[in-house]
């Protein structure tokens, strides 16, 4: 991770027309991947290198396009790979609907229609025991909607304006956290009937703080969460410019600094944390770049650039340590972690006469020269 940059070798296949909003990879082999855009369309991409040559493109497998007769009518927020195989997957839009994919056929097996636009779903990667998929709209409330039944089971009451964000556990089969723009982050065990068991709070209960900003996670709306890959912490990310994490068992805030995280989106952040590293990294879009920094001690690493319009998501691949985004320039990138090889002393020559001119290091000392 430390040593991610962009990939010159490899390409992903631009097929939107439009920004991309939202992007995940198959937790099963972590080998296709998808991504939603603005223009309702939804891309399925093989990442693996079949070609076996070093210069590749990663090429959409199929794609939901316009003229297909399911396609989402507005833009795409969200896109979820069923959590235990690929035979499926999820999307949800702002034409307030949340479709169920056939990967195979890819026939819509079930649509969800709700009163509100749909902002993000998520459903849990971990759960054995139900199959509820979370869905935050533009009104106050969480929807829980259960796959096997084909209908919204249950809502969770207590935000006061739209839900940005939703997220579930990976450690629990239950707790869910939801983000709203009321700057309120709340964690749920959705088998309660009794409302919500957290909502975190900035100020850690300290009472000596403005009462107005009591009770809440961020001094803005907040737009992003993502927990830690053991699901002991929640990140949270808002407009008030700042990022947040959490202990995500007793609600506290750990007080980590990141400094300032640049964030004016109007609407959700999907942004991720790395998963089988020693130290964990969290990368969230920061404007046009992506900034990586270290979870548990705020410490910001690097910035990633090479899109050219602002980022909205980004999404990590284990298996390879490696890091896709999407942008609102319609292009995907790949970040890979950088395989610098020692050159051995007698081939000096030649690597230099290979070099492109422009990359050659033209400087030289003055005792060269004398």
């Amino acid at each position: 991770v430390l040593g991610l940059e962009l990939n010159k070798d490899r390409d992903v296949e631009r097929i939107h027309g439009g920004g991309i909003n939202t992007l995940d990879i198959e937790p099963v082999e972590g080998r296709y991947m998808l991504s939603g855009g603005s223009d309702g369309v939804i891309v399925l991409y093989d990442l693996e290198n079949s070609s076996r040559q070093s210069y590749y493109t990663c090429k959409a497998v199929c794609s939901i396009g316009r003229d297909h007769p399911d396609v989402h009518r507005y833009s795409v927020e969200t896109v979820q790979w069923y959590p235990h195989d690929t035979g499926m997957f999820t999307s949800s839009s702002f034409d307030k609907t949340l479709k169920v994919w056939d990967t195979n056929t890819l026939q819509t097996a079930d649509v969800f229609n709700f009163e509100e636009t749909v902002y993000s779903h998520h459903m849990s990667p971990v759960s054995t025991k139900h199959c509820l998929v979370a869905v935050g709209t533009r009104g106050p409330k969480v929807q829980l909607c259960d796959l096997k039944s084909g209908s919204c089971s249950h809502i969770l009451q207590g935000h006061r304006q739209e839900i940005l964000a939703v997220s579930w556990s990976p450690r629990y089969d239950y707790i869910l956290a939801t983000a709203s723009a009321d700057s309120r982050v709340k964690l749920w065990d959705v088998r309660r009937a009794s409302g919500c068991l957290i909502t975190l709070d900035q100020h850690n209960g300290k009472k000596s703080q403005a009462v107005e900003s009591a009770n809440t996670a961020h001094n803005g709306k907040v737009n992003g969460l993502c927990f830690t890959s053991d699901g002991l912490h929640l990140l949270t990310v808002g407009t008030d410019n700042r990022m947040r994490l959490w202990n995500s068992s007793n609600g506290e805030n750990t007080l980590v600094n990141y400094g300032k995280v640049c964030n004016n989106s109007k609407k959700g952040l999907k942004f991720t944390v790395s998963c089988g590293c020693s130290s964990e990294f969290v990368f969230v879009p920061y404007g046009s770049t992506i900034a990586v920094y270290t979870v548990y001690s705020g410490e910001q690493i690097t910035m990633l650039k090479g899109h050219y319009k602002t980022v909205d998501c980004c999404v990590f691949q284990s298996n390879f340590q490696e890091l896709y985004s999407g942008s609102r320039d319609c292009n995907i990138l790949a970040w890979v972690p950088s395989l610098y090889e020692p050159v051995p002393d007698d081939d000096e020559t030649t690597t230099k006469s290979q070099l492109n001119p422009a990359f050659e290091d033209a400087w030289s000392s003055s005792d060269e020269e004398g």
